[in-house]
């Protein structure tokens, strides 16, 4: 995620999302944040399909919609998560902006669209439904007059007991304009998370190995760690050539992670999946 605000406006830039404001470096004057369509009360919606690893850890990809929802409505920010929301109770406010709120997200991995018939033999997870604190912290005016970085990080429970864990995901993200009318974030995030999820999501019982067939070797996570690291890349371009004035945009992004630790050493990843887990999508986005 890339969220700050300066003194031209807001920016808030999430993989997959098409909501942002920026002055461009190659205008030749400052833009008042009044004239732009980010000051004050604003909403940006999205839409766009994705193609998305079957389930973390995976090597069959399968394609998703993706809808985006992002503004900022009496000083409460709205802000998107992937599968979720996220809300900011602190409003934006110079150059450097403290972010403080909750997020919440649905999981559902292996649940929906499993397509190695091994995996699926062993029959769908239950979603789970993740809730938590969200914070972070925002610099603009980093390299350019223009740019931000931004670090966060979200701790989330899953309240509908489905792994009945606990996960944090700390990210750092890069924003700058290109032109006018283009803009470009990069985004490097990680997730952690304890033994409730590991064994939730990677543990291959020996009942589940002999109804493989031996597929599925037995499997016993060691405990809490980290799941995985990656890298996205987001490109957003005004339709009608300035970035600030709202309206119509377009958006593609690409990723790549790694699965790690247990993540990575399960036969759901390392004998019918892969650790290397790639994402791409495109969309189109309005902002009123």
């Amino acid at each position: 995620m890339v969220k700050c605000s300066n003194r031209y406006g807001r920016i808030m830039l999430v993989a997959l999302s098409p909501a942002f404001l920026v002055a461009a470096p190659a205008a030749a004057q400052e833009i008042d944040p009044a004239d732009t369509a980010f000051s004050g009360d604003y909403l940006s919606v999205g839409v766009g399909v994705a193609v998305v690893p079957s389930y973390a850890g995976s090597d069959d990809y399968v394609f998703t919609p993706v809808p985006a929802v992002q503004g900022s409505i009496g000083g409460v920010g709205i802000n998107p998560r992937g599968g979720g929301i996220a809300l900011d109770f602190v409003p934006a406010s110079g150059n450097v902006d403290f972010d403080l709120g909750i997020a919440g997200k649905l999981r559902s991995d292996r649940a929906v669209q499993i397509e190695d018939p091994v995996v699926l033999g062993l029959g769908k997870l239950d979603r789970a439904i993740e809730v938590g604190p969200t914070v972070g912290v925002g610099f603009t005016q980093v390299l350019n007059p223009y740019d931000s970085l931004s670090f966060s990080a979200d701790v989330l429970w899953d309240v509908n007991g489905a792994h009945g864990g606990v996960t944090a995901s700390p990210s750092v993200s890069y924003f700058t304009p290109l032109s006018q009318s283009l803009a470009a974030a990069l985004s490097l995030s990680a997730e952690w998370a304890d033994d409730d999820f590991q064994d939730y999501y990677y543990t291959v019982t020996a009942a589940q190995s002999v109804a493989t067939g031996g597929a599925l070797a037995p499997f016993a996570p060691k405990g809490a760690g980290f799941t995985r690291a990656g890298a996205t890349l987001l490109m957003v371009a005004d339709l009608n050539g300035n970035l600030a004035d709202g309206g119509l945009a377009v958006f593609a992004a690409g990723g790549y992670s790694r699965m790690l630790g247990d993540a990575k050493r399960t036969p759901f990843t390392s004998t019918v999946g892969s650790a290397d887990q790639f994402v791409g999508g495109i969309g189109i986005g309005y902002t009123f």
